[in-house]
């Protein structure tokens, strides 16, 4: 539980953000609205200092961990809202997510997440939620990156269940550009928000399974994407061929695939999205999506400012606060199972 200092830095900023919302016209989700970025300021002072430290550790054995864990934190928030859910091991109580067909063998950094969970329970024990976790790993790790940096509203609570289900359902790499709108709109997320956190491709890697229906069989045709650059194909071809392995992983952004940039944008531009899912917001006919993918591709600045705006919004989505439910002593497990 936050402390009284903590809890009154909160509603003094909700009320500041109630009020603008008021006077813009907009409305102010309830749970969105209990979030704050002071929100441990009190009971565990360290908390960023804490989870940098761990991550910078983990990334000198890990070039790729980074994009995993901002990954993990995406595919957390869009099956039952940012609840640490996608953490939670198998248990006579639990089904996991995490051997739904988007995680299985593909989702990553649990070792890591369990590292910063036992490094803040040894500064501040029982404080810090695993959805928190990771919404400042994911915070971290983009900054780390040389991507934007943004105060993270926090002051999420742990769910104690898990959605396999709705994990097998989670935004896919083969979806059409309609899917992706239809799914991001299901959890209150626009065309922007979509353009924008698609932009996290632009740093870590994917593997070749995920790929290979562009190369030799789109969309059952039995002929390569039409919308992908020959160059590149070729290029994936020989990283990814006919009948190869599968998990051989390449570059999701080829030109700077450890940096956290808008090359993705100006890749997508010149018909290098190396998912079918990166090249429909742009090469799908009458795409709304197309003149958002120009702006953030003709300007970085201005692609920043839209990604750490569209991470809040994500961060949101159907959050646990107050006396909802807990915090997780471990996040693979439910208190008390």
């Amino acid at each position: 539980m936050a402390s009284r200092g903590s809890s009154m830095a909160c509603s003094l900023q909700l009320a500041v953000l109630m009020f603008a919302a008021v006077a813009l016209g907009f409305g102010v989700r309830a749970g969105a609205a209990e979030l704050c970025s002071e929100y441990y300021d009190q009971t565990c002072p360290d908390v960023h200092r804490v989870v940098r430290r761990v991550l910078k550790k983990a990334h000198e054995a890990d070039v790729r961990i980074y994009a995993s864990l901002t990954r993990l934190h995406f595919h957390d928030c869009f099956v039952q809202g940012c609840d640490g859910s996608i953490l939670l091991d198998n248990s006579s109580s639990i089904v996991s997510e995490k051997f739904a067909t988007p995680n299985n063998n593909s989702a990553r950094g649990y070792p890591v997440v369990d590292a910063v969970k036992a490094a803040l329970e040894e500064a501040c024990p029982g404080v810090v939620s695993c959805a928190d976790i990771l919404a400042i790993a994911a915070k971290i790790s983009v900054e780390l990156s040389g991507g934007p940096r943004w105060r993270v509203p926090l002051g999420r609570r742990d769910g104690t269940t898990a959605n396999i289900t709705a994990a097998n359902n989670l935004p896919s790499p083969f979806d059409n550009l309609t899917t992706l709108q239809q799914k991001f709109g299901a959890v209150g997320l626009d065309d922007t928000d979509l353009v924008a956190l698609s932009g996290a491709h632009t740093f870590g890697r994917v593997q070749c399974q995920f790929v290979t229906a562009r190369l030799y069989n789109f969309s059952g045709t039995n002929r390569p994407d039409p919308t992908l650059d020959r160059g590149y194909r070729a290029f994936l071809s020989l990283r990814c061929p006919r009948g190869g392995n599968a998990s051989a992983l390449n570059d999701l952004d080829p030109t700077t695939p450890d940096t956290f940039d808008n090359n993705y944008y100006t890749n997508v531009e010149a018909r290098r999205g190396t998912l079918q899912s990166d090249q429909e917001l742009l090469s799908t006919p009458g795409a709304p999506t197309a003149p958002i993918v120009g702006r953030f591709a003709g300007s970085q600045k201005e692609f920043f400012k839209s990604f750490t705006r569209s991470m809040i919004n994500m961060g949101n989505i159907q959050v646990l606060t107050g006396s909802q439910g807990e915090i997780r002593n471990n996040c693979r497990v439910v208190n008390g199972s």
